[in-house]
């Protein structure tokens, strides 16, 4: 690390928290990504947070997620799949037999 202190305008610090806010990367990988320090990034969430409620993403929450979205995927494969063989039932017993 050089020993040259890097300095940010406030426009700048608001644009990274909304950056880091939309992002589902860790601040260790954003820092990373930016060259900033992690410390740094936490400090500007900090201060210029837009969505003080919302935390930053998370690998374990982002997972989470995840998980859910497939669990209600396959939910909803099952109940098409459900639907597809109660529209054949109606079919079939709508149907008079000659």
């Amino acid at each position: 690390m050089s020993g040259i202190r890097k300095s940010y305008n406030d426009e700048f610090k608001k644009q990274t928290v909304k950056y880091i806010q939309e992002q589902t990367k860790t601040v260790a990988e954003l820092a990373q990504e930016l060259d900033i320090p992690a410390k740094t990034l936490h400090q500007w969430l900090g201060k210029y947070r837009q969505f003080p409620d919302e935390p930053v993403a998370s690998a374990e929450r982002v997972r989470e997620l995840e998980r859910q979205l497939q669990e209600k995927e396959k939910q909803l494969a099952d109940m098409a799949e459900e639907m597809a063989i109660v529209k054949k039932a109606v079919h079939i017993f709508s149907n008079p037999k000659n």
